[in-house]
């Protein structure tokens, strides 16, 4: 009791924001990761499909190019909307939205119905990224370490949905496997709504000044730069994403839709560690440096990817992974900083718009290139794209360096 009356505590009001920040970035992690957990439910089921169909995995995986679409063009509505009206309500509909898309989808008695609930699920999808992602940088106080771990939470997402979607397939069906995390998505919207209050007038209030500000000429440059940084970070993400279970299945040969996804969740969370790392990196060393190296990384893994198999090809996938996550983390935290609050919704949309855009062409890219050459085409031609992303990143590595110069050399007033 007397170490406690011996620390100023802080004011009730202070400690009851404090934890209700604590509980609004617990969500806001766990809705990254249901994020990308549901919106690779399919590429896992897909392996499946193909037995109870009888259709191949080119014409299958192909379905879900709508999904993907979605998620990338409905960014920029959830963005703008994020900005002007309440991003708490929008994660709402993302909870909800997302359960009742999955259970559409678990119910589809046709193919066509399914892609339906698919297109649905990447629209409510959608959602999480422009608006969460401003969220919690709003909600932040250590911004580099709170951003990178709401990093992990997503790439669990993505790591867990090629293991768990394969263990619900196989022990209750593929509709299993839409059905639970449904489920998931709805109650977890529920609790949402009665832990979470309104936001109030709180949106008035965002800051209007960036961290660092930057000439018309050379924001309008960097802008420029980041457009092809989306683009192609969308396509090399997405492709790997999506193909990376069938790259398991046929490249290490002869095991179970069960290790398959075993092996793709362990290649996943490699891209854990690394943003765990980085979330600490950021501390210590420039922005622009720590991108422009993950960029060299994600160019030299597509590459050993391109040509391994077996055992080497696991550790491939597993550096190109921790690399892919390391550039995620490192580019919200370069746009956070060169972006005011009051339009970073808006701002991350456009990101994510040109993302996931490219997603549903990467999904379309895999289909035409597997038929034609099968994985060595593929990732051939994702390591050229990764080469594209590189050389953009490395000129805004080198206009950033110049801008922070520039700053710490002006005179105090």
């Amino acid at each position: 009791m007397s170490a406690e009356v011996s620390v100023p505590s802080l004011p009730a009001a202070a400690a009851r924001d404090r934890a209700q920040r604590r509980l609004a970035i617990g969500f806001l992690n766990f809705a990254h990761g249901l994020d990308h957990f549901v919106i690779l439910i399919y590429p896992t089921v897909v392996i499946e499909l193909q037995a109870a169909y009888g259709r191949s995995y080119g014409t299958l995986i192909a379905l879900s190019t709508a999904s993907f679409v979605a998620f990338g063009l409905f960014s920029l509505p959830a963005g703008w909307l994020g900005d002007r009206w309440s991003r708490r309500n929008m994660i709402l509909g993302f909870y909800f939205g997302c359960g009742a898309s999955l259970v559409a989808a678990a119910l589809a008695p046709s193919l066509v119905v399914l892609t339906i609930a698919l297109c649905a699920l990447g629209i409510f999808a959608a959602i999480y990224h422009p608006v969460g992602t401003a969220m919690i940088l709003e909600a932040a106080v250590q911004r580099g370490r709170t951003l990178a771990f709401n990093g992990v939470c997503g790439n669990l997402g993505v790591s867990l949905a090629a293991g768990i979607t394969a263990a619900l397939t196989a022990a209750v069906s593929w509709r299993g496997a839409f059905f639970v995390p449904g489920v998931v998505c709805i109650a977890t919207g529920a609790a949402y709504l009665r832990m979470i209050p309104r936001e109030g007038r709180r949106a008035e209030k965002r800051s209007a000044t960036a961290d660092v500000t930057l000439s018309a000429p050379v924001a309008a440059t960097i802008f420029g730069l980041f457009v092809v940084v989306a683009l192609s970070a969308g396509l090399v993400f997405n492709t790997i994403a999506v193909a990376l279970p069938k790259i398991v299945d046929e490249r290490v040969g002869g095991i179970s839709l069960v290790a398959v996804g075993g092996l793709t969740t362990a290649v996943f969370l490699c891209g854990a560690l690394a943003q765990i790392t980085v979330g600490r990196l950021v501390e210590r060393f420039p922005l622009h440096i720590l991108f422009a190296l993950a960029a060299i990384m994600q160019f030299s893994g597509v590459v050993w990817a391109a040509y391994a198999s077996g055992a080497s090809l696991l550790f491939a996938l597993a550096f190109t992974m921790a690399a892919i996550y390391g550039q995620i983390t490192l580019n919200d935290l370069v746009i956070a900083r060169y972006t005011a609050d009051a339009w970073r919704s808006w701002v991350y949309a456009v990101r994510y718009f040109l993302t996931f855009m490219v997603s549903g062409a990467a999904v379309s890219m895999i289909a035409f290139l597997y038929g034609r050459g099968g994985f060595d085409l593929v990732l051939g031609a994702t390591a050229v794209i990764a080469l594209g992303f590189l050389v953009a990143v490395i000129s805004i590595a080198v206009i950033a360096n110049g801008v922070e110069k520039a700053r710490t050399l002006q005179p105090a007033e």
